[in-house]
């Protein structure tokens, strides 16, 4: 009989923590400081950038030969890079949701936005702050809301003792603090 077709149980894997799935529904989570740096970089890209680039190309179409211009060329190339990023960040704002973490301002429980505090199982302490994907900043000790720190952690509380699943091995973590801005009045 051949093996492909033999019944294998899977009992052994059930009893190993699994990491935990990804969120679905498309939603691009994001604070209203990174949705203004995104949405500052769309505005300056489409009312200053772009317009300047078309200046340089008008300008240097009009020199007469295109194809040893090397102003026009590398001028066509830039706007090609600008359409691009242009589309890319509306996509990207039309599928945002923005999420102010300071409403959980004094809360000891893990949310989007959060700035928490962690030992490892060798008792060295970790601090990230769970972002979106498009704000997070790695070597700012920022993590994107999809990643598996911040999917171990979301929903968590403080003195909570949790499996964070890796590739070398399963990781035991304890939060130790959660942190939130403190709201902004308007």
């Amino acid at each position: 009989m051949n093996k492909a077709f033999t019944k294998e149980t899977d009992d052994a894997d059930d009893d190993e923590p699994q990491l935990p799935l990804v969120p679905t529904g498309g939603k691009n989570y994001i604070t209203p400081q990174g949705y203004a740096r995104i949405h500052s970089e769309l505005l300056d890209l489409i009312d200053n950038e772009r317009p300047r680039v078309v200046e340089i190309v008008h300008w240097a179409a009009s020199n007469g030969d295109r194809s040893e211009n090397g102003d026009y060329i590398y001028g066509k190339k830039r706007l090609r890079e600008i359409d691009r990023r242009i589309r890319f960040l509306t996509r990207r704002i039309e599928i945002m949701e923005v999420t102010d973490p300071a409403v959980h301002h004094g809360s000891d429980q893990i949310f989007f936005g959060a700035c928490v505090t962690y030992l490892d199982n060798t008792g060295l302490a970790r601090t990230v702050t769970i972002l979106g994907i498009d704000e997070a900043d790695s070597s700012q000790g920022q993590v994107n809301w999809v990643s598996p720190i911040a999917r171990t952690l979301l929903k968590a509380r403080t003195g909570d003792v949790l499996q964070l699943v890796t590739p070398v091995a399963i990781v035991e973590i304890e939060v130790v603090s959660v942190q939130y801005p403190v709201p902004t009045l308007r």
